[in-house]
Parts: C-alpha cells; structure tokens; sequence
C-alpha cells in the first residue's frame, strides 16, 4: 500500500510493489553496479553475499561473508563491505582480494560496521552499532568500546576519524545531493538527525531532521536520497518519504520488516528493497544517484 501525506508525494510511485526473490533469511545491503549493471546484497543470517544479473537471475558471490550487513562501491567500482562477524570494513579489490580497512578504533575493536557510504572525494563514511555483537545477526561477544559511533576513513592513508559518539544506535545514513550535510538515523530513538559537513570532512553540531511515525513493525535504517532531493528511510511500516525540509510526505508499506533498499536498473528507477527473506522492487518515476 501507498500512502500519499501530501500531494507533493502523489508522484514518487509510478508500478506495483513486486517480489523479485524470495526464501533468504535476512536481507540486507543492496548495492547497484552503474556499469556491470547487476544487483549485489547481503544475507546477515544466511551469511552469504548474492548477485543478481539483469536478466533476475541469483548467484552467491561470497559463501562466507563474515555476516555482512550494508554495501557500496567506491569512486573506482571497488565494493566495500560492513562485517557483523569480525567487526571489520573490508573492500574486494578488482583482483578478488579482499583487504581491511577498518577494524579497530584507539587499540579496541569496532563494534560491527552497519551501513557505509563514500563522498565524491573518496572518504568513506560508516556507522557502528553493536548489533552484530548479539544474537540473530552477529556473534555474542563483548563490546570493547563505551559508546556506537559514525566515523570517517581517509581512502589514501586509512586512517579513521570518529565523528560522533552520541547515537544509542547508528544505523542508516547519506549525505544531501551537494554533500553540503550528512544525515545519520537512529534505530533506538526512531529518528533522523542531519549534520553540516566541514571543509576537512568533519561534522559541525547536528540537528534533529524527522522524527519517524511510530505505527507498524520496524525501525530507521536504511537511508537515501533521489534526485529530487526527497529523502526515503527504512521505518516502521516499510519507507517513509521526507521532504528537503524533513516533513513526511509519503509512506510505501511492505509486508516484511525493512532493512534497506537501492535505485537499480540502467534508469535508475527502480527502487530495489530488502525485507527480512524477501528481495522487493518497485518502479519510481525520479531516479537515485550513480555510486561512480
């Protein structure tokens, strides 16, 4: 079902919600390849990183996948990966090797890197929760670190700069199209703050952006913009759909638990969709962005 707050929201939904694959255990990470124009994402549970060509057929890319969680592709096609199993940020060279590049933060493991993006100038920006430290989509271990951060990676020397260390529990986050801000959702607080990005990649002092309705099974997670600077947001529900100014316009519910979604195909207009065991899409009129 499709809800439309306001007529600004009549027109983000142009089809039918579909089911494109289905009897995973939990999906997560979509990622779009612009050039080799396939389909890669995660199942936390299933431990298993997929592929899923044009023609809708699936192949595992990954069997063990260190329980990966959220995904994306680097200025240079590169996919860089958050591991719930081993805590790690890892990138799969053109070659197939993998390397680390995050993993530790002043001598103390990371918690598990949830959701990670990269800025037009290479940095990579991720969030660190300690949900892959607990049952269901992660290891039971002990957390080394007192707080769940957003970090910054400079691409060139690795090192890792902490952004912020307030959250209850990071999750989704995106940066504005001109990438003058940074919004960071929350899965504890069910909310979404935005914070000005500093000439050095820093952030300045945030601010809260939406607060999600509350109605329906799920939570904040995944997180994106289109090209008509509205913001879509995994929420309870399925997607909620926020204006520039962080007022809610449209709602899309889906049947299962929401984790995070991507614009796929050569257009860039279809809205790919992981929910629990089910791989949804959808056709949208206002396309995403290219990754590189």
């Amino acid at each position: 079902m499709i809800k439309h707050i306001t007529k600004e929201g009549s027109d983000i939904f142009s089809g039918p919600l579909e089911t494109a694959a289905e009897g995973f255990r939990f999906l997560e990470g979509p990622v779009w390849h612009p050039v080799q124009r396939h389909l890669v994402f995660s199942d936390i549970i299933g431990n298993a990183l997929y592929q899923m060509d044009r023609s809708g057929s699936i192949t595992m890319v990954r069997r063990n996948s260190f329980l990966a969680n959220g995904n994306t592709y680097d200025r240079s096609g590169r996919l860089i990966t958050c591991e719930h199993g081993t805590s790690r940020l890892t990138r799969l060279e053109h070659d197939g090797s993998v390397i680390v590049l995050a993993s530790r933060w002043n001598e103390k493991e990371l918690n598990s890197p949830n959701d990670v993006i990269v800025k037009s100038d290479g940095s990579i920006y991720f969030t660190d929760p300690a949900s892959g430290r607990g049952e269901g989509y992660g290891i039971p271990r002990k957390q080394e670190l007192d707080f769940q951060g957003v970090y910054r990676l400079d691409p060139e020397t690795l090192s890792l700069t902490l952004l912020a260390d307030d959250f209850s529990k990071p999750n989704g986050l995106c940066f504005t199209p001109d990438e003058s801000h940074l919004l960071v959702n929350d899965t504890d607080r069910q909310h979404i703050r935005r914070f000005p990005v500093c000439p050095d990649g820093t952030l300045g002092e945030g601010e809260l952006f939406a607060e999600l309705v509350q109605d329906a099974p799920g939570a904040a997670d995944g997180m994106k913009f289109d090209s008509q600077h509205r913001l879509f947001c995994c929420a309870p529900g399925g997607i909620q759909v926020f204006s520039r100014e962080g007022k809610l316009i449209c709602r899309l519910f889906i049947p299962k638990f929401t984790a995070n979604f991507t614009w796929g195909d050569e257009d860039l207009k279809t809205l790919y969709i992981t929910a629990s065991s089910t791989l949804y899409r959808i056709r949208v009129t206002c396309p995403g962005f290219r990754l590189f």
